[in-house]
């Protein structure tokens, strides 16, 4: 007798079938259970499977790029009235440069589409440990996360300088 269990026919462990010794066909249910689990973590995989590169400038608009920083002999800087236009931060290996603050990237944490970077900051009066929280939208686009302020963000795009 057969029996339907998870979704296909298979013989009733009560009878005997009449495929059993060494020409038994295998049953497929734990094959197509297999199948089904792979398939679902393969879809759940982040897109992303290697490091996300955050080299290079990050405005917080786009069409500003060219008045938040400028490049001189293939050095990048910020405009000398750059906070006119926007904010913005400059990446270089494990360097990260605002306008009024340098920090160096301690630790680097990336789970798929986010990135936390633990840095240690200064500026021209203090220095500070700081984590930033980053959440990546697409290739040139970042968000950054301010876990202190519950659904505040704030958009960066990298500069094409």
């Amino acid at each position: 007798m057969w029996i339907k269990r998870a979704g296909s026919m298979v013989p009733d462990a009560g009878e005997e079938s009449e495929q059993q010794g060494d020409n038994a066909m295998p049953s497929f249910d734990g094959f197509a259970t297999l199948a089904a689990a792979l398939l679902a973590t393969a879809v759940s995989l982040p897109a992303r499977a290697g490091a996300f590169d955050l080299t290079g400038a990050w405005a917080t608009d786009a069409d500003m790029c060219s008045r938040v920083f400028t490049k001189k002999d293939n050095q990048i800087g910020f405009a000398e009235l750059s906070d006119l236009y926007g904010s913005g931060f400059i990446v270089d290996g494990n360097w990260v440069r605002g306008k009024a603050a340098q920090c160096t990237i301690d630790s680097r944490k990336q789970e798929g589409d986010s990135i936390e970077l633990s840095a240690a900051c200064a500026s021209s009066i203090m220095t500070q440990n700081l984590k930033f929280n980053l959440k990546i939208i697409d290739d040139n686009t970042v968000n950054r996360i301010f876990d202190e302020i519950p659904g505040m963000t704030q958009k960066y795009t990298r500069c094409n300088l």
